[in-house]
């Protein structure tokens, strides 16, 4: 078991990318918190990972909010007493729309959760970290997996959407380095084209945004699986990728390559 007695946080737990990486880090050893708004989703997946080998508690609550932020790593902390990693993967869509035609609500709503949440959630994961101590000298002393998009690098959608991407890889790469020689990892993985409910969750698309954002779609071939997610995930927050830090793994079919 790659993850065994691993204390994990989990956003966006309910659906798509959350919910199957749960699930395998349950399979794998470890002992979850599973985060999101909608409770009789969570309480479904709780039973769901009855009988893994690891653990699944849930905790809910809207992941932009700092209150919540803070509150789920402190739920970790006193279930399982420490914590070994936390995945920030909750967020939405915009409406594909370009710069000239973004909408002002969209500003707040995207950038609380995909952003200012992810930022808050950090924050408190580190201020945790910083109190344990490190069991391993030769291991780090704890991660960070944030879920980012290729949308940080690629027009795959609107601009709100990709500018809190951005941002978020940005916060990766800057954590990285000032906790390195503290023995904490922060990464990122930015899925390219996922076939989750973020797709059906979106608002009404913006026409011409959704017409140029989508032209280089077919050369992927097919969308992802969130499984295929999972799995770089496990990788990721295991003590395989100890010397892992500060890296953007794309999962995306290759959609970076042009």
């Amino acid at each position: 078991m790659r993850l065994k007695d691993k204390v994990v946080v989990v956003t966006g737990a309910s659906a798509g990318m959350g919910r199957e990486m749960t699930k395998r880090f349950a399979e794998e050893g470890a002992c979850v918190v599973a985060v999101a708004r909608r409770r009789e989703v969570l309480e479904g997946l709780q039973k769901e990972c009855e009988g893994f080998a690891g653990k699944v508690e849930i905790y809910a609550g809207d992941c932009g909010s700092k209150e919540v932020c803070e509150g789920m790593i402190q739920y970790a902390v006193e279930k399982f007493g420490k914590l070994d990693a936390l995945v920030n993967n909750a967020g939405i869509m915009d409406d594909m729309a370009g710069v000239g035609d973004f909408k002002d609500e969209f500003i707040d709503k995207i950038f609380n959760l995909n952003t200012f949440g992810v930022l808050y959630a950090m924050r408190a994961a580190i201020r945790q970290f910083l109190t344990q101590e490190r069991a391993d000298p030769d291991l780090p002393r704890a991660c960070i997996l944030n879920i980012s998009s290729i949308g940080a690098q690629h027009a795959n959608a609107g601009v709100v959407y990709c500018a809190s991407k951005a941002a978020v890889e940005s916060a990766t790469k800057h954590t990285a380095f000032m906790y390195m020689e503290e023995g904490i990892r922060c990464n990122a993985i930015a899925p390219g084209g996922i076939m989750t409910d973020i797709f059906g969750n979106m608002p009404e698309p913006n026409e011409e945004g959704m017409m140029k954002t989508s032209k280089n779609s077919p050369l992927m071939g097919r969308l992802g699986r969130s499984d295929e997610i999972a799995a770089a995930a496990v990788f990721l927050i295991s003590d395989e990728a100890s010397y892992v830090n500060g890296q953007i793994l794309g999962v995306n079919g290759g959609w970076m390559c042009y």
